[in-house]
């Protein structure tokens, strides 16, 4: 019986389009301290519970409404396909579990499985390819208070953001090329924008994001929790491997919340600005996801082309994602391969950049 396998895992969805189902996961979303920060933790329970949830799950539900599938939550349905075919892939010998960070399959009732499978040592593959609190910091945390309190014999080694990985980069241009053939086609690279507070809180110099000039460009240890610097260098390293001149391609932010400063420029407002500049003929890809979600089918496939369109924009294309393809596939298992074969995944965040990732009430 195998003792070693891949814990795959991504954010979650509802379990139905059911507004009272929508409520309950963002209830669980929204109330992650590492999501909504905001201390002290009642404050942040009173806007959830008290004033988010109750206006913003009708909508959501909508919204999911519009992308869900016969067989479920889009992200679900795909992150399904990525286990299956990385099973596939790599065997019999190395088994692939999948979990999310919120509902179901929970991270705890996967770790009791794999625990009662016999597995001793895990992969952990947090489906992020950037560093951010909220996304990639919450999982690994989660699964590691988990794995302590269900199975504390069970190592756990982790795959580390892979933002400018050449494997990763190369995947995403295999995957990305054939919408990039148009000359006259702008390419919007949009990713998922968090409060600028948490660059900030993750700069242990405080010193340097969002203070310094150019500070994404300019060298600093801050670089290795700064979502912001890392999805610059995926930016960076697919626009060199795609061969795409600086007036043809742009950075923006989607997905934010009312209330503090996010990330800018704003993705719904570029789209409008491209239009007035007569960059009509539009390319979206959301490097942020790996799989295909509510951020990208319904808010960008769906709600930012249609505002692209009745703007006055000629051509709207949105990239898909990753999602179960094979360069994703591959890149996956070449990863997992090294592992197997003793190839350390790196020293974990913890150990090399921050206290806050084992320990949540720190930073």
């Amino acid at each position: 019986m195998p003792s070693r396998a891949v814990l795959l895992v991504n954010l979650g969805s509802p379990d139905s389009t059911a507004v009272a189902d929508v409520r309950t996961y963002l209830r669980e979303f929204l109330g992650d301290e590492r999501v909504i920060d905001l201390k002290p933790r009642w404050v942040a329970k009173l806007l959830v519970n008290g004033i988010i949830c109750p206006t913003r799950a009708p909508k959501s539900a909508q919204a999911y409404q519009e992308v869900w599938t016969p067989e479920g939550s889009p992200l679900l349905v795909t992150s399904r396909a990525v286990r299956e075919k990385l099973a596939t892939t790599l065997g019999t010998e190395t088994p692939v579990y999948l979990a999310m960070r919120y509902r179901v399959p929970s991270i705890a009732d996967t770790l009791a499985q794999m625990k009662a499978d016999g597995i001793t040592e895990v992969l952990l593959f947090p489906q992020y390819p950037h560093y951010a609190m909220s996304s990639w910091e919450t999982v690994v945390v989660k699964v590691y208070a988990e794995a302590a309190r269900l199975a504390p014999e069970m190592k756990v080694d982790c795959v580390q953001p892979f933002y400018e990985d050449a494997d990763y980069v190369e995947a995403l241009h295999t995957v990305s090329a054939p919408y990039l053939q148009d000359p006259e086609a702008h390419v919007l690279f949009s990713y998922h924008g968090i409060p600028e507070r948490h660059l900030r809180k993750g700069d242990a110099s405080k010193a340097h994001c969002l203070t310094v000039a150019d500070c994404c460009n300019t060298c600093s240890a801050a670089h290795a929790m700064c979502y912001r610097a890392q999805v610059m260098k995926t930016t960076a390293a697919f626009v060199k491997r795609a061969g795409l001149p600086p007036d043809r391609w742009s950075v923006a932010f989607q997905s934010r919340l009312a209330g503090e400063p996010w990330l800018t420029p704003y993705t719904d407002k570029e789209i409008l600005r491209f239009v007035t500049e007569g960059k009509k003929n539009l390319v979206v890809l959301t490097p942020a996801f790996v799989a295909d979600c509510l951020e990208t089918l319904e808010e960008i496939a769906g709600e930012a082309k249609e505002d692209f369109m009745a703007a006055g924009g000629v051509k709207f294309q949105h990239v898909p994602c990753l999602n179960d393809q094979p360069p994703y596939i591959d890149f996956m298992a070449g990863r997992v391969r090294r592992w197997l074969a003793g190839e350390t995944p790196t020293a974990t965040h913890a150990q090399t950049t921050s206290q806050s990732l084992l320990n949540p009430s720190a930073a």
